[in-house]
């Protein structure tokens, strides 16, 4: 039970000036993370409501690896429609991806020079790129290696369901195309003077070895060629990321 002398929430005047700043600065906080998140999920609703116009071709589009969606055999009576939201969702997630990007930066880095918002005119297309560059590695690479030897394992006849597939399919283009932010990620850390390009070099070793973890986790199977596939692409992007990091990296202030 509060008292007389004891400071309350609701009365600003009776709190420290420090512990009232304090609370003022964490709502700002809150107050720009819901609005950075609402202009987020407005662009992610009009891409998705955008994607509704061809989200029937594009699911005829990602059952070319698997022969065609004459392969898929649904079971539920709603799973076809639940297939066609599913693949306008990710649809609109790719089409809102810079939206989604630049809030996401804005957010983490705000109060931004003039001359670090003309690097978001970069940053932002790259990292749009990038991820459409991992979905593209994912389409035509990993799931055209991937699908026959999953199909074929075992002998035994195999008719995937939509729900199944499409999951399969979003899940590994999704974690694909993060991992291609590599780059951008460390010469970005390299530009807040957290990593060094030496740093990065002297690490070689074990960013390798977490790179195979993330490929064994990404690989649809347990084949090693499969495995190789992914581990070689990332293997790339890092080198690609300490290189930028060389041109963007600036010493830490203290």
């Amino acid at each position: 039970m509060s008292t007389p002398d004891t400071p309350s929430l609701q009365d600003p005047e009776a709190l420290p000036a420090e512990e009232f700043e304090s609370q003022m600065g964490l709502m700002e906080h809150l107050t720009e993370l819901r609005d950075r998140l609402v202009r987020a999920s407005l662009a992610l609703l009009i891409a998705t409501a955008f994607s509704f116009l061809f989200a029937n071709r594009l699911v005829g589009f990602l059952t070319i690896p698997l022969g065609g969606r004459e392969m898929l055999q649904s079971i539920e009576v709603t799973e076809n429609v639940g297939i066609f939201m599913r693949v306008s969702l990710i649809s609109g997630f790719v089409l809102a991806m810079p939206v989604i990007v630049y809030q996401f930066i804005r957010f983490l880095v705000p109060g931004l020079t003039k001359e670090e918002r003309r690097y978001l005119w970069i940053i932002v297309p790259s990292a749009s790129l990038l991820f459409l560059l991992g979905v593209a590695f994912a389409y035509f690479v990993m799931l055209r290696a991937a699908l026959p030897f999953l199909l074929g394992f075992l002998g035994i006849p195999t008719a995937p369901r939509p729900q199944s597939y499409f999951g399969f399919v979003a899940r590994l283009t999704f974690w694909i195309g993060i991992s291609f932010q590599t780059p951008l990620i460390l010469a970005f850390l390299a530009r807040l003077g957290v990593i060094s390009p030496e740093t990065l070099k002297k690490n070689r070793k074990y960013a390798i070895v977490g790179i195979a973890l993330i490929a064994a986790a990404i690989t649809p199977t347990v084949d090693p060629v499969n495995m190789l596939l992914v581990m070689a692409p990332l293997f790339l992007l890092y080198e690609l990321g300490v290189l930028l990091s060389r041109l963007t990296y600036r010493p830490r202030q203290v």
